[in-house]
């Protein structure tokens, strides 16, 4: 199966990166137009700038698993621009996210970006911070959390990193003149990158968005571009998050500890099949075949459809999650650790309410 179709096709991946960022390109000439003729232009425009934005991180995160082209080069080049597009230094982002693919299921080693809390770790909160934790994986928190996972953390961490980074720097020098800049600076750790390439990688980033943040508020005035920017990238992120939670979180979903964690049972068992519309499948670029892309991250999304098709015999484990259910799933937030699986909040109630 994996054999089968994990041959990328450079035209099919570059014709779905180019279609995606002149639409882009042609939205935000209507968002900027719109705001001096018709303001409800504007919020259209915006709307659909932010399910492009979705499907540019969809398609980022492709290139980080190197399946968008057959191209090595052009994984990287285009994954490149499609991180500044959405907000994110792709390279790093990519490899947290393969460590998440390695562990999928092993809920000792990762916990999704909520951070699930086990029973026992929400049973010992407090009666506030419980309310505040179940508020933080609402829908309604989504655009919040959006903001902060695509526009501020990416700039704070580069940031505070990169003062932390001048400062040991400059303390090792004054301490050891003898020893080079860069030696000191390899000496430097810090929980924000794990090598000089992620830091780079981090650097070119944020300069060239943030170069791209003046030019386009220059062109079209600082509060206009920060309006649409702002509300389009953290709709997209907060719908992005959402996603993927229920891909993961729903209802009895395999959550192993590391002891008796298996790969394809967290492929299959871990992993939701998420029934969307048509339409919305093309802006998330199939992700919600997500079973598919968990047994291979080497399989390019304009072959996942085909592929479960096919061999949708032996997918019939996997739970369906529609676009409907998913209020519902996103309340599946704790990990039963003794039964290995995630429950509800009201389902953790009942078990507390019959002892």
């Amino acid at each position: 199966m994996v054999a089968q179709y994990t041959e990328s096709d450079n035209v099919k991946g570059m014709t779905q990166v180019l279609t995606t960022l002149v639409a882009i390109a042609l939205l935000w000439w209507v968002a900027v137009v719109g705001d001096g003729t018709s303001h409800w232009l504007t919020v259209a425009a915006i709307l659909l700038i932010t399910l492009f934005t979705l499907r540019v991180f969809a398609l980022m995160h492709e290139c980080g698993h190197g399946s968008l082209f057959h191209s090595r080069w052009l994984n990287r080049a285009i994954g490149f621009v499609l991180g500044v597009v959405s907000g994110m230094p792709q390279y790093v982002w990519s490899q947290h996210h393969n460590y998440h693919h390695a562990h999928n299921g092993n809920w000792d080693k990762y916990r999704g970006p909520y951070t699930t809390l086990s029973v026992d770790e929400y049973a010992a909160m407090t009666g506030r911070q419980q309310r505040m934790y179940r508020r933080k994986c609402s829908i309604a928190a989504a655009p919040v959390a959006g903001f902060i996972y695509l526009i501020f953390n990416p700039r704070f961490t580069w940031i505070k990193g990169s003062i932390q980074l001048v400062i040991h720097i400059v303390r090792k020098k004054l301490a050891q003149p003898n020893i080079s800049i860069k030696q000191h600076a390899a000496s430097f750790e810090t929980r924000y990158w794990k090598s000089a390439k992620e830091y780079w990688h981090m650097f070119w980033n944020n300069v060239v968005l943030l170069s791209v943040w003046a030019l386009m508020s220059w062109a079209c005035g600082t509060a206009l571009f920060f309006t649409i920017y702002i509300a389009s990238v953290a709709i997209a992120g907060g719908a992005g998050i959402v996603l993927f939670t229920v891909q993961h979180n729903f209802e009895h979903a395999y959550a192993s500890d590391n002891k008796h964690w298996n790969y394809y049972a967290g492929a299959i068992k871990g992993t939701s099949f998420l029934i969307l519309p048509r339409w919305l499948n093309w802006f998330t670029v199939n992700i919600g075949y997500h079973h598919i892309h968990h047994l291979s991250a080497n399989i390019p999304n304009y072959f996942l459809v085909k592929c479960h098709n096919e061999y949708q015999h032996l997918f019939l484990g996997v739970t369906r999650v529609k676009l409907s259910q998913v209020h519902n799933a996103l309340k599946c937030i704790l990990w039963d650790v003794r039964a290995q699986q995630i429950i509800s909040v009201a389902e953790y109630r009942q078990s507390v309410s019959a002892l």
